[in-house]
C-alpha cells in the first residue's frame, strides 16, 4: 500500500514527539531486531528507529533491509532516525486520511 503524500503528512504529526523504539546495534539488521520491530509495528503501526553507522550510505543500506524485512513504509528520516508505518491488518490503530 503507498501511501499518499496527505498521509505522509498527516503520519509525520504523529511521529514527530514519539521517541525511538528500536536501535540498530553494532551487528546491523538481524532477524531478531525485524522480529521485535514487527511486534512493535503491529502494536503501535507507527514506530521510530534509530539506524547506526557513520556514513550516510550504511545507514541507507540498513534502512532499505529494514524496510524490506518488515513490510512497512518511510513515512521520514532525518539524520540517523526513520520513522515507519505499517498498518495492522487486524486491528488498524490509526485512521488515516484520504
Amino acid at each position: 500500500m503507498a501511501l499518499t503524500s496527505s498521509q505522509i503528512r498527516y503520519l509525520r504529526g504523529l511521529a514527530h514527539p514519539l521517541k525511538p523504539l528500536i536501535q540498530l546495534g553494532g551487528r546491523g539488521v538481524t532477524p531478531a531486531l525485524l522480529r521485535e520491530l514487527g511486534v512493535a509495528l503491529d502494536h503501535h503501526e507507527l514506530v521510530k528507529v534509530r539506524l547506526a553507522g557513520a556514513d550516510r550510505t550504511e545507514r541507507e543500506r540498513q534502512l532499505a533491509d529494514v524496510l524490506g524485512g518488515s513490510g512497512a513504509e518511510l513515512v521520514q528520516r532525518v539524520g540517523h532516525v526513520a520513522s515507519l508505518y505499517r498498518r495492522n491488518a487486524d486491528e488498524p490503530r490509526l485512521a488515516l486520511p484520504r
